[in-house]
């Protein structure tokens, strides 16, 4: 598990070192989400560290000094994710991380004041993936359906290959946890806030008005719902191609819902 999601959001669901994605099938009109856009769910891949040249370093590259930060933190993320996954996430202590990373206790706080913060990041990529989807938006495209497209997007990552035992792992630890899964529900709820206010802030709402908030509620709503099934699927053993062929699908009719509304869902009979 690497601090998705990058999805939930809520929890990363892609490797740090991922290859980007592949472009949707013909006819998908969703919109491709980065990678790691998604909520923390697979063991990283340990970086790669050249030795630094000698002379002036390049701009942008970190130093030695954050590269062995980053090295301490991706060890020690990778040891809570082998131990939450074969004990559980309420069953491991941070002295137990601690050891299997080859550090102190203090430095893993350092890194992770909290012991959540060891699945679910406290400012998920999704975030600002998902602001930026509605804010680049082109003219005549509503909120709905650009934060619906990305959401479908990232959420169909989940069956790429890199992603299916990681999809599967954080399935089981989350679920296995209720502490992650009250966790999980605040981040969603934070999301469902952060597009809220960019929602009221471009149309101008009133403090009060319903549709910023309902509208966001929809869109991070159709994201959790994405997810579970996600989640359902891959512990069934469903993934790869037929995994993110179902999620597109089922994204769709969600997103035909939020576009075109509840009007003719569910009529009694």
């Amino acid at each position: 598990m690497t601090s998705v999601a990058h999805v939930t959001g809520v929890a990363h669901a892609l490797p740090r070192t991922t290859s980007a994605p592949t472009s949707p099938a013909e006819g998908d009109s969703t919109t491709t989400a980065p990678a790691g856009a998604v909520i923390r769910a697979v063991p990283s891949v340990a970086p790669r560290v050249a030795a630094e040249p000698k002379g002036r370093r390049v701009a942008g590259e970190p130093g030695a000094r954050e590269r062995r930060r980053q090295e301490t933190r991706a060890r020690i993320v990778d040891a809570a994710a082998e131990l939450f996954a074969e004990r559980g996430f309420e069953a491991v202590s941070v002295m137990e991380i601690a050891r299997r990373a080859g550090v102190v206790e203090k430095t893993v706080f350092n890194h992770f004041p909290v012991k959540e913060g060891l699945v679910f990041d406290a400012d998920p990529p999704m975030r600002a993936a998902l602001l930026h989807a509605v804010r680049r938006r082109p003219a005549g495209e509503s909120v709905s359906a650009a934060a619906g497209s990305f959401v479908v997007g990232a959420v169909s990552l989940l069956g790429s290959p890199e992603a299916a035992t990681g999809v599967a792992q954080m399935a089981r630890v989350v679920r296995g946890s209720r502490t992650l899964q009250v966790r999980e529900r605040e981040i969603l709820g934070e999301l469902t806030t952060a597009l809220a206010e960019l929602i009221a802030e471009e149309t101008g709402a009133r403090p009060g008005q319903v549709e910023p908030w309902l509208a966001a509620h929809a869109v991070l709503g159709l994201y959790a719902s994405l997810l579970e099934l996600a989640r359902d699927r891959v512990l069934a053993g469903v993934g790869g191609l037929e995994l993110s062929a179902e999620l597109r699908r089922q994204g769709r009719r969600g997103l035909s819902l939020l576009q075109f509304g509840l009007a003719g869902y569910a009529k009694r009979r």
